[in-house]
């Protein structure tokens, strides 16, 4: 199923994430030795899907990141734990991207309920007051005297 809210989905349509490659057909996809795929989900890198009788079905999403990790062990000359943070910390900025988008969202919704709440209000404002105007303060003394009876 599709873990996105709002989002139904067809369960036979196929995805990124949709487990369909036997591990020979993701070895010959990834350019690795099936024994390599077993040893990169036995360490924790690319963990595929299981069956119900527990054989491996990878994902184009796992494809991919074989492929990654395969670049990143051989062309930069990175070890398998370093991958493997490198790899936890990717999807941490993921999670994280994905939290600060929501978060910007709910920020959004909040700011156009307040702009309505805020012209609503302007909205109830009484017509027949007039606004008060500050008198300007001068230095000028204004002497009062009363009139003088004539």
């Amino acid at each position: 199923m599709d873990s996105r809210p709002g989002r139904s989905r067809n369960p036979y349509e196929l995805t990124e994430e949709t487990p369909v490659y036997v591990i020979s057909v993701a070895a010959q996809l990834s350019g690795l030795h099936p024994q390599t795929l077993r040893q990169y989900d036995r360490l924790g890198l690319v963990s595929p899907d299981r069956t119900a009788g527990r054989g491996r079905r990878y994902s184009a999403r796992d494809i991919e990141l074989l492929r990654q990790v395969q670049q990143l062990s051989q062309d930069e000359g990175i070890n398998l734990a370093g991958i493997k943070r490198i790899i936890e910390l990717e999807n941490q900025v993921a999670a994280l991207q994905a939290r600060v988008a929501e978060l910007q969202a709910a920020v959004d919704g909040a700011a156009a309920a307040m702009r309505q709440r805020e012209a609503a209000v302007h909205a109830s404002y009484r017509r027949d007051l007039v606004p008060y105007q500050e008198v300007q303060q001068t230095s000028a003394l204004v002497v009062w005297r009363p009139k003088k009876p004539e």
